[in-house]
């Protein structure tokens, strides 16, 4: 096999495992997605606002703490910040659709 070919075979092969983790990565935002609903649904009992800075703060920290690399910690912050974005979109479309005239409530 020339060198062309095994070169050909690893990109291949690393497409398919890369394939594999998005698929895994839908899989765990939506059901990190679910938990978000269900705490949004308890804030609306509460009274605590969606956005919550210092729990945001928590988060990213954790993350970075975890990030072994070989992404940089900045590249990490963005994806996750990016994730709370939509988290927050999430629970505010949730919420105006309990509270439309719509619905009744």
């Amino acid at each position: 096999m020339s060198d062309l070919e095994r070169a050909r075979e690893q990109i291949e092969a690393a497409r398919v495992e890369i394939d594999r983790i998005d698929v895994e990565l839908v899989g765990l935002l939506s059901e990190r997605a679910g938990h978000v609903l269900a705490i949004g649904e308890a804030k609306n009992v509460t009274g605590d606002q969606i956005y919550q800075p210092d729990r945001e703060a928590r988060v990213i920290k954790r993350a970075l703490e975890a990030n072994h690399g070989p992404l940089e910690d900045a590249a990490v912050q963005r994806l996750l910040e990016r994730v709370l974005d939509e988290a927050r979109r999430l629970e505010r479309s949730k919420r105006a659709e309990e509270f439309s005239p719509s619905t009744g409530s």
